[in-house]
Order: C-alpha cells, then structure tokens, then sequence
C-alpha cells in the first residue's frame, strides 16, 4: 500500500501541469458543493437566530381561540379559563430541559384610548404585566436603574421598566428613572430600562403573527404582575414564557405546555368553545423557511456536481493515456511474476491520490470562496465540518469509480505484447 502511495505521487509529481488541469475539475467542483453547502448553513442559522434570538431559546405560550390568540386589548376575559397557579408554574418549570418559567399578562395601547400616559403625551404600545422570572426568560438585560425585586410584588409597588423602545419614544435620550407614568389612571415610578440581548427581526407573515408582534416599533413598558389588578381591576388569564436549554428542545417543550395548560386551566365548556393554549413554534417557522431555501441551493449542487462528473471523466481519460505511456513498465511487472491485483491497485491508488488531492484543494478554495462572498456581498456563510470530510471522501471514491476503466485495462495487459509495444 504504501509503495503504492509512493509511486501514485511519483507520477503525479512527474507531470505536475497534466496532473493540475486533471484536477482542476475536481477543485472547481469541489469548492462550488463548499460554497453553497456554507451558504446555506449560514442562512440557516441567521434564520434561526433572526426568528428566535441568539441564546435566548423562549417559548411563548398563550390562550388561543379556534387557533387565533385571545387578544384581551378588546376582548372580554374569557369564562371557564382560570388564571395560573404557583403550582402549575411549578409543574411547567420541571419539564424536561425547562430553564425557567415566567408568567404574563398583556395589552396593546393606542395612543387614542390614553391607556399610558406621561404629561400630556399618551403612549402607543405594548403594556405588560409579568412576573419576577420575566427578564431573565426573554433574554432582557438591565440598561440603566434597577429590575423588578420581591416587595414589588409582594407590596404591590406601583412601579414600572420600560424597553429601549418605548425610552426612546416618551423620553427620547432623557433619563427615564425616577419619572412617573400615568396607567389607567393610576401613578407608576419608572424603575428600570432594559433591552434584549439578542434582537430579532421576525417577518409577519400571518394574521396571527401579527397579534403576536405587531406594534413592538414603539415599545413596552412592563409592570409587576401584581399589580395588573390595579390597573385592570380584575384578574386575567396569563401567557408563559418557557426558556429551554437549546433550540432543539423548544418544540417539544412548547407543545408539552400547551397540553399541560389547556387539560389544567381550560373548563370544558370552554374547550367546547374553542379555547386552547398554543405555542408560538418559532422552530417550525425556521424549519419553513430553511426548507424553502434549501430547495434552490440543493438544485445549485446538482448543477455543482455536474463539474464533478465532467473532473471524474477528465481523470479517467488521463489515466488511459497513463497507462498507455506505461506499458512497457507493466509489461515488464508482469513479467517477473507481478499480479494482476497488483497492478489493478496501483493505478487506483495513482487515481485516488490524484483526485483527493483536488479535493483537499478544492475544500480549501471553498472556504476562501465562502468566506470572501460572505464579506463582498454581506451574505452569511458557515462552514460546514461535516460537508468538508464528506467532499474528500466523495472526490477520493470518484477517482476509484472513474480510475477503475484504466486501471483493469492495466491488469489485463498482456506481458508478451506489453514488451513489445513502442
């Protein structure tokens, strides 16, 4: 094997300018299948991040009727749906793979219904009611005062966090700390401002996407839960933010919680009626669009692999011309006793050698390609390990498949006319 090896680089190395046009289509096939599979990774993964959040891994659970989310910004409390108990956040925090449990409640502000206010200027938005669990859940970090603490809630505290959008939109670059929003006719201190860790840019592309996330451009301001009687004078059923350990787990986690919160907080009358919880399966949604993505690069591969059919074809008809510049040297192995085994695994290992070296190449000018479209055209591009491994194996079997016509042709020579020829 090894004195095979030695001789297949001999020959290569003895015609380095045949042996590098031979394996130039390898390369050129090669690198375009490592282009595109680290284009479509990239993408993958940036639309894994835009519609989920870097690191943050939330689920979202609401109540829903006949599949649309109950939206109490002008619906009535729903009968025969109770609100959610220390104990069922408990069972939901001890699911498989849950990091954190967290409990809200919310509505969407105009401007026209002075719901918010600060002075005269009335607020647009989103008003949130949520427990201590919240922030941490969502991937929210603390940007200036403090977060919500234990006699918030306790005490019932009558204070308030805004995001970075709704700072910007009531005090514009003004520090907010210390200033007192109007809720429901009801006085809130601003605490805190906070911002997420991983921003998001989710395309709506569905009326329940837009219940979900519309209006977040101008903010929210969040409120202890506690409290959401204050403002609202009754108690309402909540939404549950479920933090998972990865990505992966986020389906599961949110179908488990919906089975969980309907079976325990839904009468069956009102099941009867409709209402359900639902999770917001962001998974599915990236899984969606990655599919549509897929289904032009995979036609870009076969285009790629083409160039691979036409390198394979080029090692072929080299390896003819090999053999027939070689046959008084097989002619004469023959002849002191080599077998015709032998000789069949020399020029395959000449083949293979040839062709795994284009694609040791070709892998490395893939990841250069990949990486300077990234930075040229702003596109996002990730290796893929795995692809790299698979496209020198792959670029090694096509020169034994393609290597394989020559090389019997050797084995069968026969050593009298082998001698003989010119």
């Amino acid at each position: 094997m090894f004195e095979n090896i030695s001789l297949a680089f001999q020959g290569i190395w003895g015609h380095k300018m045949r042996s590098f046009l031979t394996m130039l289509g390898i390369i050129i096939g090669i690198a375009s299948i490592i282009t595109i599979v680290s284009t479509i990774k990239g993408t993958n993964d940036q639309i894994k991040e835009s519609l989920i959040g870097a690191g943050t891994n939330a689920v979202t659970v609401q109540l829903s009727q006949n599949n649309n989310v109950y939206n109490l910004s002008w619906q009535a409390p729903p009968e025969g749906v109770a609100p959610i108990g220390e104990d069922t956040r408990q069972q939901l925090a001890e699911l498989e793979n849950v990091r954190s449990v967290s409990l809200f409640t919310y509505r969407q502000v105009d401007s026209y219904d002075s719901a918010v206010c600060y002075g005269n200027a009335a607020y647009s938005g989103e008003l949130y009611g949520v427990d201590q669990y919240y922030f941490g859940a969502n991937g929210f970090r603390l940007r200036n005062g403090r977060s919500f603490v234990e006699e918030d809630f306790t005490r019932f505290r009558k204070v308030a966090i805004l995001d970075a959008g709704a700072c910007s939109t009531l005090f514009g670059s003004a520090d907010p700390v210390g200033q007192v929003l109007e809720i429901k006719g009801e006085p809130f201190t601003i605490v805190g401002v906070v911002s997420r860790a991983a921003s998001s840019d989710f395309v709506i592309e569905s009326y329940r996407d837009y219940q979900m996330y519309a209006d977040q451009s101008g903010g929210k301001v969040f409120i202890p839960l506690a409290d959401w009687p204050i403002a609202y004078r009754f108690d309402e059923p909540q939404g549950v933010v479920l933090k998972a350990a990865s990505t992966d787990d986020m389906t599961r986690i949110g179908q488990q919680a919906e089975d969980l919160l309907t079976a325990s907080q839904i009468s069956a009358d009102a099941a009867n009626s409709g209402f359900s919880y639902q999770s917001d399966d962001l998974m599915d949604q990236a899984a969606q669009l990655q599919k549509m993505s897929n289904a032009t690069n995979n036609q870009l591969l076969w285009i790629a692999g083409i160039s691979l059919l036409v390198g394979g074809i080029g090692v072929m008809n080299i390896m003819l011309v090999t053999v027939t510049e070689r046959t008084r040297e097989i002619g004469l192995k023959k002849a002191i006793g080599a077998r015709k085994r032998r000789i069949l695994w020399q020029f395959l290992t000449e083949a293979a050698a040839l062709t795994s070296i284009g694609g040791i190449l070709g892998v490395a000018a893939g990841v250069g390609l990949s990486g300077f479209i990234a930075s040229a055209m702003g596109t996002p591009s990730a290796v893929s390990y795995p692809a790299i491994a698979v496209a020198v194996l792959f670029s090694m079997l096509i020169g034994v498949i393609f290597g394989m016509i020559p090389a019997i042709k050797a084995a069968n020579l026969n050593p009298i006319d082998a001698l003989r020829r010119e």
